[in-house]
Parts: structure tokens; sequence; C-alpha cells
């Protein structure tokens, strides 16, 4: 048995300068597998609004949802870094609201750590968490949560004045304490620079190759989701033509009654031939 991942082993490997490899997970089954893998961090993310829930966007996701969520992939993955977003207004209202809810996700899901969206902003709150003993993952470039102040899904951090930001937002999250930073569709070269700013891991998602580390989520990066291929996205198996093929297999030998065989059954429970005929003969009686 691997000794758990835990915050202290991920920042020893960006202080090696070893990669970090991370994937989002959302259930308890499919982070058994994550956890026997050699996955470094799972992030429960609020992405769960679109990859689970079905929304158009992680708006709708609430504390409710990402706690029941997360200590499912918490039970699951008892040896992996686990993190827990904080979803759309659970930390916006105040810091009083931030470090309740970041309470909440740490005592009510397990996990080791949470992750909100936002750079200066948002640096009193993470200061504030941090300061309760929770630690805190930051995410800066394309904030999910603000799709529509962006209109749309779109890279940031273009420009010399939107890429001095972005990296004023970096510092400033690790100033207050942060303990990583996700990098989300922000230019290779900014995504560089920041990495070496920091003294903190840096997780990138279509950041390009020079962050810390990088994450994918899960149902992309194993083709689960037919038709949908964004360029930050590697599919890495082909795993939902795995599963239609298994099911169709199923539905067939359901339908030729080849399936389930006695050897699926037990039919040493079984009452002998003569006393299930009585009991036939009887049913048969009573509705004659």
């Amino acid at each position: 048995m691997t000794d758990p991942i835990t915050l202290p082993v991920l920042l020893g490997k960006k202080a090696r300068g070893e990669k970090i490899a991370m994937a989002t997970c959302y259930d308890f089954s499919t982070a058994k597998l994550v956890d026997r893998s050699e996955i470094d961090g799972i992030l429960v993310g609020d992405s769960l609004g679109m990859t689970m829930l079905g929304y158009e966007n992680t708006l709708p996701v609430t504390m409710e949802d990402m706690i029941t969520f997360g200590r499912s992939v918490v039970r699951g993955a008892p040896n992996t870094f686990v993190m827990v977003d904080m979803p759309f207004m659970s930390y916006q209202v105040s810091v009083e609201q931030a470090l309740t809810n970041a309470g909440r996700l740490m005592k009510e899901t397990g996990c080791h750590c949470v992750k909100l969206e936002g750079g200066q902003s948002v640096a009193d709150r993470i200061r504030a968490i941090v300061d309760c003993g929770i630690p805190v993952c930051a995410h800066i470039g394309m904030t999910p949560q603000s799709v529509n102040a962006y209109g749309g899904f779109k890279v940031q951090g273009r420009g010399e004045a939107n890429a001095k930001r972005i990296l004023e937002d970096a510092l400033a999250v690790e100033e207050a304490g942060a303990n990583l930073v996700v990098l989300e569709c922000i230019p290779p070269k900014l995504a560089g620079l920041i990495t070496r700013s920091l003294s903190i891991p840096t997780i990138g998602i279509g950041a390009g190759p020079d962050c810390d580390g990088q994450i994918l989520v899960s149902q992309d990066l194993l083709g689960m989701n037919d038709g949908f291929a964004p360029k930050i996205m590697k599919r890495f198996a082909d795993a939902g033509t795995v599963i239609t093929e298994a099911l169709n297999a199923y539905t067939t030998e359901v339908r030729e009654a080849t399936f389930p065989t006695v050897a699926n059954s037990f039919p040493k429970s079984d009452c002998d031939d003569t006393f299930l005929k009585q009991l036939e003969d009887q049913v048969r009686a009573q509705r004659s």
C-alpha cells in the first residue's frame, strides 16, 4: 500500500521539479479506480453541474451538491489528495460566508482542501480560510463561474494589460496564503512566467506544458463525452464506446435468454420440484 498523498507531498513535488497529475472525479466508484492509479490529486469540481447533472454551466450547483458528491469521492479515494470546489455564491458575499462554507465542505466531506475562483478580489477570503487551518487552492484565468461576464468560456490573459492583471492575481493569491493555484485557459508563456514566479504549485488546464501540474475532467480524458472535444482536452481512452458495447452485449444476452445461466443463479437454495408444483397448482386454483 502506498502512502497517502497529502498537501506536503504535492508541495515537495514542486520543490523537486516533479510534475503533478490531477483529474476531476465525482462519484465513489470512479474514485476507487482513481485511487488505484498513479494520479496525485482529485478535484471534485463544480463542473459536476455539467458532467453529472446536465446543466449548461456551473452556476446552478449548490453547497448540498458539492457535499454529496464530495463525501462520496473522499470515501472512495482514501489515499489520494482531494479538493472540493466552493460553488457559485458560496463565498462571494462576505468573508464570514466564505469561512462558514469552507468549514462545511471540510467537515461534511472529509476533503483535504477547498478551491475557489478569483484573484485579488477574493484574497481576503483566502487569507481568512487559510488562517483557520483550511488549505486553499485558488483558481485564476478563465474562471467558469464568471461565464456570463466573459460572454462564454473564453481564453483569458490576452494582451499586455490582461496578462499583467492575471500575474498580479497569481501573486495576490499566493501572498494571501493559497497552497496551490489552478491556471485555466491562459496563454502558455504567461502560465510559464506565473509558474516560475510562485513558490506554490500551479495546476494547468488549457495553460500549456510549463505548469507544475495538469488537470483534466475525467469524463473527457476517458472518452465518455461523445462529440465534446475542446482544444484543451486529450482523450486517453475510449471508455464511452467500451461502455456502450458492454450494455449492448448485455441486452442481446437478455433478449436471447442466454443470461442469466445456472452459474448466475442459486439452484441449491430451491425447494424440491414436488413442493414447487404444489404451490403452482394452488395459485392456479385460486385464479380459476
